[in-house]
């Protein structure tokens, strides 16, 4: 900095520590330090190799999904399970989790970010596995509920809700479309079934370096027109306490003429090992 003359040097806020901050600025004496800047915006559209990554990360997740379905089993705890995930993406190329892995089973799927504890998967059970992938540097995010044997008509008919408006989401993700409208048709469609108000997030987020970026799908969503080159999550859920719940999630590329889920496990409601 003191090589080309700089006067003022600005920082990312929201990814600096204040040791850091401090430390920096006694390096930089004789420039003023004291200006935080949000950049997210400059990351919105991603070019075609942050989306080869991306897509790579998102490979991962699916291998890692079809993976669990072979392994997960009743009496397991739900770290045993995490564990076994995470450990799939490393074998199959990721650099690590992007966030920390949710593994929500039975009444914990009332949580939206029910990470893994030592709680025994149940037969009869909901379990939602929320995880991502970094590969190349960027992430991926993905969300699948499954049912640990049979489901009751009440999960089932829960689950058909939650699968429609996911899929009312996708149909509705395309450029030129704002993040609110996107939101709002999804929350309306779980409205038809009583199931609204138990949808208490936004419906998706960008994300890239980091696994929350801008553009989102929210009430509060700045973004007035989706472009080519944005990601998205498309992640409805619902959680009633005292049971359970659910989350389908997909990683979203919007492109010119819509969209493209780049996660493609399956959706329909998996009932492992119903007899």
């Amino acid at each position: 900095m003191k090589k080309i003359g700089a006067k003022k040097v600005g920082f990312e806020g929201n990814a600096i520590i204040y040791d850091y901050y401090a430390k920096l600025g006694e390096l930089l004496d004789g420039c003023e330090f004291n200006t935080p800047l949000k950049l997210d915006t400059l990351r919105q559209i991603k070019d075609a190799e942050e989306i080869a990554n991306i897509r790579k990360a998102c490979e991962i997740v699916d291998i890692a999904f079809a993976d669990m379905l072979t392994y997960i089993r009743p009496g397991m705890t739900e770290v045993q399970a995490a564990a076994h995930l995470e450990n799939c993406m490393r074998e199959n190329g990721s650099e690590g989790p992007s966030f920390t892995t949710i593994m929500a089973s039975g009444v914990r799927g009332s949580l939206p970010h029910g990470i893994a504890t030592d709680k025994v998967i149940n037969e009869g059970e909901f379990v939602t596995m929320d995880f991502g992938a970094f590969f190349g540097g960027y992430a991926s995010d993905i969300t699948r509920t499954i049912c640990m044997g049979k489901a009751d008509e009440k999960q089932r008919k829960i689950y058909k809700a939650v699968l429609e408006s996911q899929l009312l989401g996708l149909s509705k993700i395309k450029p030129g479309v704002s993040g609110k409208s996107v939101h709002e048709a999804v929350q309306a469609n779980l409205a038809k079934y009583d199931l609204a108000q138990y949808f208490g997030h936004g419906l998706g987020h960008s994300l890239g370096l980091e696994i929350h970026e801008e553009p989102r799908l929210s009430l509060k969503s700045t973004c007035e027109a989706l472009q080519p080159g944005m990601l998205v999550t498309d992640e409805p859920g619902v959680y009633l306490p005292g049971w359970g719940g659910l989350r389908i999630e997909d990683t979203v590329l919007v492109t010119e003429t819509g969209c493209e889920p780049l996660t493609k496990a399956p959706k329909e409601l998996i009932e492992l090992g119903a007899r």
